[in-house]
């Protein structure tokens, strides 16, 4: 398996699954369009964030979009993982373990001091998360009117 940086056809590629990894990230809260998806995307890369991807023979498995974000009460610039996702096929074999150790050895070299992601409440991903040693820094909650 290959970490790296995507070329413009699996780039293509992430933008064209980007809808469905939102529907399932969010639990299926959302279910954007692939131009809102592809606008909201083209912002963060606008701004430095890019894709990292996990690929075999040729074979996009996942990604992770990384880069940065500042605290709105601090104002301090953070490393932020926007988006970790593996193709159905390929979970279960480490893939988002690599994506994320690759993703975080990244934005340390780039000097972030710390690296924030947000998840939606339920998703099993949050078990990775926590065994890399993330934990709960804000709690968001809703009320259903």
């Amino acid at each position: 398996m290959n970490v790296r940086k995507p070329t413009h056809k699996e780039h293509n590629q992430i933008l064209a699954l980007s809808p469905k990894a939102i529907l399932e990230g969010t639990l299926g809260e959302a279910v954007p369009s692939y131009e809102k998806t592809e606008q909201l995307i083209e912002r963060l890369l606008d701004k430095g964030s890019y894709y990292v991807i996990a690929e075999k023979e040729g074979t996009l498995m996942g990604w992770v979009l990384l880069g940065e974000s500042r605290d709105s009460m601090t104002d301090q610039l953070i490393g932020f993982i926007y988006e970790l996702y593996v193709l159905e096929d390929f979970r279960g074999h480490g893939i988002s373990k690599s994506l994320m150790e690759t993703a975080i050895s990244r934005l340390k070299q780039s000097g972030f001091k710390e690296v924030r992601l947000s998840a939606y409440a339920g998703n099993h991903v949050i078990k990775l998360y926590e065994k890399m040693g993330f934990g709960v820094r804000t709690v968001s909650m809703s009320l259903l009117l």
